[in-house]
């Protein structure tokens, strides 16, 4: 049920900052929910983005295990497990963010690629079935990173999703309403004031009449 704010006095100058509030809040409210739909559809893309490359990464990987499976079933174990020494490492993710609706998103890249003229030398003896294998877990590499910045940017849009509903149901249902409900009374006393003055002033009138 709504009340009245605390510490409002019975003037037309709280009446005025009163009816100034409630411009505010309601403005703030239709902002709020704007920000919200926003968010909520921003969610649902990167949701479904996430789903894709997860299917994605999941099918190179299957992929790249079957094409090692063969290539040691034809190089031997030891002989790809030499190539693999020698391969050089992935290298580092670079980390930064982007904005959207003032909610910071993570976003990473790959800092470098693997030397491509060193895995030709490294390859140069390889079987057709190991290069497909590399090209399968270095898709499935990038398939990754692309994965952790959609799980982390779908946690922080719906951690934001929920900050933003509080926010609006606290406008919605409870600041607005007191703020309303408080206007009304002010307004309901300023008239009675009125009226009381009005009588006062009358009967004050008919007494200097009578003398």
């Amino acid at each position: 049920m709504p009340r009245i704010i605390e510490g409002v006095r019975l003037t037309r100058m709280d009446l005025m900052k009163t009816r100034t509030k409630i411009r505010l809040a309601t403005k703030g409210h239709k902002l709020l929910k704007e920000k919200r739909d926003a968010l909520i559809t921003e969610f649902f893309k990167v949701v479904e983005n996430a789903k894709g490359i997860r299917g994605e990464l999941s099918e190179n990987l299957v992929q790249g295990r079957v094409n090692l499976i063969k290539t040691k079933a034809l190089m031997g174990t030891n002989e790809v497990q030499s190539i693999a020494n020698s391969t050089p490492a992935m290298g580092e993710v670079e980390f930064g963010f982007r904005n959207i609706m003032g909610v910071k998103i993570p976003v990473l890249q790959k800092a470098d690629d693997i030397d491509e003229k060193k895995m030709s030398y490294t390859l140069m003896y390889a079987t057709p079935k190991l290069e497909e294998s590399t090209v399968n877990f270095s898709i499935a590499a990038q398939k990754l990173i692309r994965l952790i910045e959609s799980e982390e940017t779908v946690k922080r849009v719906g951690n934001e999703i929920k900050k933003v509903k509080r926010r609006t149901n606290a406008l919605e249902y409870i600041l607005i309403p007191n703020l309303e409900y408080t206007k009304k009374y002010i307004e309901m006393r300023l008239q009675e004031i009125e009226r009381e003055n009005f009588f006062r002033l009358k009967v004050v009138k008919k007494k200097k009449m009578k003398k």
